[in-house]
This record gives C-alpha cells, structure tokens and sequence, in this order.
C-alpha cells in the first residue's frame, strides 16, 4: 500500500480499471476519470462544493418523471447535447445533408399519423396558421419516396402537450408520410418562443449565471426512411427575439426559416407557407441510430 497524493490518486484509479473487459468502456471511464480529477485540481475544489454538487446531481435525477426528462435538460443548457450532434455529423455525415438539431426533452413515440394537409393543431388552435411543405431528397437530390416525417412542437401558448393539464393527449404533433416523389405538407400554427422548464434544478443553475432560458420559436422533425440516418432536426423562425442566444444551443443558419405568402409551389395560396427540403445521409454499414434527447418514458423503462 502506498500513500496517495494529489496526482498519484488518478494514476491508481485508472491502474483498477485497467481489467475492464469492455475497450469502449475502459476508454470513456479512463477520460472521465482523468478530466474529473484534473477539474478538481484546477479549481482546488472543497468538500462543501463537491457535496453541494452532489446534492445538485441527486435533485436533477429526483426531478426526472415519466413525462420529464430533467438530466436531458442539463445536458442541453451546458452544450453537451450539442456538441455530441455536431461530432456524430461530422462523423459520416455527407456534406449535403440536412443539419441536425437537437431532439429535445418532449418528443413522443407512437404520434398519430395525419394525412397530407391535414392540421396538427388539433385541440388547441391559437395562433396563426401556416403550412409547410417541401421534399425529402438524398444526398444528391434524388427523392427519398416514402419517408416517414415525424412533427411535434408547442402550442400557440408556447406549451407542449406534456405540459398541459392532461399530459396523456397528444396535440401540436403527428406522423406524415411522404409521397413517392418525396413530397410532403402539413398545417400547423406558429409556435411561439419558451422559457426552458425553470421549476427544477436546472432553472435555478441558469438564473444564476445570469442566462434568460429562452428558446426561440421552432418546429421539431424527425425524418426517416430505410437505408437512411435518421435525421432528427428542427426549423426556427427568424423573427424570434432570441435567435440568436438559443439557450440550449440547438439553432443552424441553414435551419432558420421565415412563413411568407406567396412561396412558389405551395398546396395553399391563403395561409404563410415555409418551404423546407430535407437531405437525408445513407446510413453506414452497421451503424445504429441514436437519439440525444428522447421521450422520457422510454428512458424511465430503459434504466428500470
């Protein structure tokens, strides 16, 4: 037995899991180990902060329900969500496919399926209308014909069906099939920018750091189609106030889009129209979707 220091310590915890049978294991723990003892060094962290933070990490997963994801929405605020999309873009990702956003804490398996031109507003329908349509193409352009297109979003009130009063009713959110050329339209109503959910940990950890939680407008999509990555994406609109400090660091300018009348080829000529046409990447040999962010009751049942 030896006595440890303040650097011998990392060396002899790396030194026990170095007979971690699983490489890709083995290799994420060793990181993590060393980036967490070099923070502490850095920041000559104290008992009372390192159980303060402790205490911080047991009410995010105290927070965590069937229908909230609290720990989504830490990773979300501190980029981390993010920053994993960008790396898995850059990884295989053709040049000309779509870029992705991140999937949020209030996408929900199993949404209806509508036919085109049907609305997704179904329950609550304040705000204005708008449509979108557009293409699902591959990489080179040719179309991807039918394409399954997930869509879910806020209300016109700036909430998610999650949030309303009666959770277990889906609204704001439904599943299209794209045609054999790959087109597709929807109605929807303009969603309107929200704060991030603030009545947890998480909120406290923003407002003191002086941030305004906001997100800016925008519509959540999901596209896929065999053969394909699954592109998980979202639109936002540019006349929202916080477009550019999105809090969770979700916004593209290749994403930023604006209704307008008048937008050539749209199915209705009465109501604003965004047109957007979705690039999808091939998927590579043995290459597995996964989700940042996610319905949180699939989680809850996955870590049960």
């Amino acid at each position: 037995m030896q006595d440890l220091d303040r650097e011998g310590i990392t060396a002899e915890v790396i030194a026990q899991m170095a007979t971690t049978p699983d490489p890709r294991l083995r290799q994420v723990m060793d990181a993590a180990v060393r980036h967490l003892h070099a923070f502490a060094r850095e920041v000559e962290l104290k008992p009372e902060e390192w159980l303060q933070g402790i205490a911080f990490l047991t009410a995010v997963g105290q927070a965590c329900t069937p229908h909230r994801q609290e720990f989504i929405l830490l990773s979300d605020v501190l980029g981390l969500s993010r920053l994993v999309n960008v790396m898995h873009d850059a990884t295989g990702r053709e040049e000309a496919a779509t870029e992705t956003s991140l999937l949020g804490p209030f996408f929900r398996e199993k949404a209806p399926e509508f036919a085109p031109g049907e609305s997704i507003a179904v329950h609550e329908k304040t705000g204005e209308e708008v449509i979108l349509f557009g293409q699902v193409l591959d990489a080179s352009g040719m179309p991807v014909p039918g394409a399954e297109i997930d869509i879910w979003q806020t209300s016109g009130l700036g909430l998610y069906d999650l949030q309303a009063a009666d959770a277990s009713v889906m609204d704001h959110r439904g599943r299209f099939r794209a045609d054999a050329e790959g087109r597709f339209h929807m109605r929807t109503v303009k969603p309107i920018g929200y704060s991030i959910p603030m009545d947890g940990p998480v909120g406290p950890l923003v407002k003191n750091q002086g941030r305004h939680g906001m997100r800016p407008a925008h519509i959540h999509l999901l596209v896929a189609a065999p053969g394909y990555r699954e592109l998980i994406t979202a639109l936002y609109l540019s006349d929202d106030p916080n477009i550019d400090s999105d809090t969770v660091f979700g916004v593209s300018q290749s994403l930023v889009v604006t209704p307008a009348m008048g937008v050539p080829g749209a199915p209705r000529t009465d109501i604003p129209a965004i047109r957007y046409d979705f690039r999808l990447s091939r998927r590579a040999a043995g290459e597995t979707g996964g989700r940042v962010g996610a319905d949180p009751s699939q989680i809850t049942k996955a870590a049960e």
